[in-house]
């Protein structure tokens, strides 16, 4: 067993009090020794406040930052990259540092410019909805889901154990990617589909309303995400991005071909292919594999 103060014997700071942070806060209380937390909203601060997610809240992190063992910083990519930037400022002590970020590359070489005192570990539920705000955050949130751990050379024990615990109480299951890894991943499992509904419910005229079913709803759902949230996602994650979208317009326009050269064999083959990829992907989740 391990010497080292655990989550119980932790106070934890979250910086940004929406979906993400807010749902973080509530299935945190009874699991360490105190919850506190940071937003430039203070409405977010006072209902986070009211919703007992939270036993101290301020919009100023000057006020917050210095009591916590654990800062968790739950803002949109971007603004988590600026607070690790002003992190020395704003907390003088030694704390363990984590994000909940949607990218890793950018956040993880942010960290690794923080003075020594400072103890980095990358984080990321594999969790969320669309409606981002505190008041529709929840406690169950990450329960069953992935919630990624990415590592820097310089990342301690102390920290890695916080988060391996962290993830753990409050129902979620640790998997551990370099960050690199995690980027190319969610790209291709979270950010292209994000840009696909977006382009199909873009492109889909108001007239056919009426016949708007759980089809289209189901395939478009991540059309209704914030795009203030996404436009930092897409912009930390272009490259991977970029290369999802050339090899899906490669597949799309063997389908456009298909259609306009009246070839049936090859569209079937296209759609099988695509059938078989979806029971290969999704299949394994279903039946509560990994």
């Amino acid at each position: 067993m391990s010497n080292l103060p655990g989550l119980q014997q932790t106070r934890v700071a979250v910086v940004g009090l929406g979906l993400m942070g807010g749902s973080l806060a509530l299935a945190l209380q009874g699991r360490c020794l105190g919850v506190d937390g940071v937003d430039q909203d203070t409405a977010a601060v006072e209902q986070a406040l009211e919703m007992g997610a939270i036993q101290r809240g301020s919009a100023d992190p000057v006020q917050i930052l210095p009591q916590a063992g654990l800062v968790i910083l739950a803002t949109p990519v971007l603004s988590i990259i600026d607070y690790l930037g002003r992190l020395p400022e704003l907390h003088p002590g030694a704390p363990v540092v984590m994000d909940l970020g949607s990218t890793k590359v950018e956040i993880m070489a942010a960290m690794e410019r923080l003075p020594l005192r400072f103890e980095p570990v990358g984080g990321h539920p594999m969790c969320g909805k669309e409606k981002l705000s505190i008041a529709n955050a929840e406690a169950g949130l990450f329960r069953g889901a992935a919630f990624v751990i990415s590592c820097l050379p310089r990342t301690t024990t102390r920290a890695l154990q916080l988060a391996q615990e962290l993830a753990q109480e409050i129902g979620a299951r640790p998997l551990y990617l370099e960050p690199e890894v995690h980027d190319r991943w969610t790209a291709a499992t979270s950010h292209f589909p994000y840009l696909v509904s977006t382009a199909l419910a873009g492109s889909t005229p108001l007239e056919v309303e009426p016949l708007v079913a759980s089809g289209f709803r189901s395939t478009a759902r991540l059309a209704g995400t914030a795009p203030r949230m996404m436009v930092d996602i897409l912009l930390t994650n272009r490259q991977n991005l970029l290369a999802r979208i050339h090899h899906f317009q490669g597949i799309l326009g063997e389908m456009e071909k298909s259609l306009e050269t009246n070839d049936i064999p090859g569209l079937q083959q296209l759609l099988e292919m695509g059938a078989a990829s979806y029971e290969d992907l999704v299949a394994k989740t279903n039946r509560g594999g990994g």
